[in-house]
């Protein structure tokens, strides 16, 4: 995927996302003292598939399989007549539900804090978690409100015009994140926001 992107800087490849994925599951149980009324929740696109891998580690590590799913914050999100018309994504909670669970919303990347506003807002309409953490691959900084995830793979610090692109083998071939110098089409800046 570099290959696409001359510019680019690799700054986690392969090998780098399944370690941080790993130490995240590990994290994610410490504070939670187990797997016991967890559920995970990936934000549409790459978190879906990031949280799917999250619980098959925790499967690993614990024995217990953790539900996961879901959950489309599009229309929830306060920048809609900003940007371009967005397709809705799917949201799938699992059958057990949220609510007196604690949930973990996984993203790949943290950047305004606007998606997670979001998808806070979206997961109020579905229940009433005990708890809600976050878990994202890459915090980039920049927060435009007051969030901060839980559990982070890497700190990345970056410039407001550089771009953080996050490839994941089921969706792009590969997993690694690169930095890009930023696109002169904000519209075109698939980076978190």
């Amino acid at each position: 995927m570099a290959a696409a992107y001359p510019s680019a800087r690799v700054v986690l490849d392969e090998r780098d996302v399944a370690r941080a994925l790993t130490r995240i599951s590990h994290e994610i149980l410490e504070r939670n003292r187990g797997a016991a009324d967890l559920v995970l929740l990936g934000i549409p696109t790459r978190g879906v598939p990031l949280a799917a891998r999250l619980a098959a580690r925790i499967v690993q590590v614990e024995g217990t399989a953790v539900p996961y799913g879901s959950l489309d914050a599009t229309m929830y999100r306060d920048d809609l007549r900003l940007r371009p018309a967005r397709a809705l994504e799917h949201t799938d909670i699992p059958h057990a539900g949220v609510d007196g669970r604690t949930v973990v919303l996984v993203d790949d990347v943290l950047f305004s804090g606007r998606t997670i506003r979001a998808a806070l807002d979206a997961l109020s309409d579905l229940g009433r978690p005990r708890a809600v953490r976050l878990a994202v691959l890459v915090d980039r900084g920049h927060r435009e409100l007051p969030i901060r995830a839980d559990f982070v793979g890497k700190n990345l610090p970056t410039s407001l015009s550089e771009e953080v692109r996050v490839s994941v083998a089921e969706i792009d071939g590969c997993d690694e994140v690169l930095i890009t110098p930023g696109s002169s089409d904000s519209s075109a800046v698939r980076s978190a926001l």
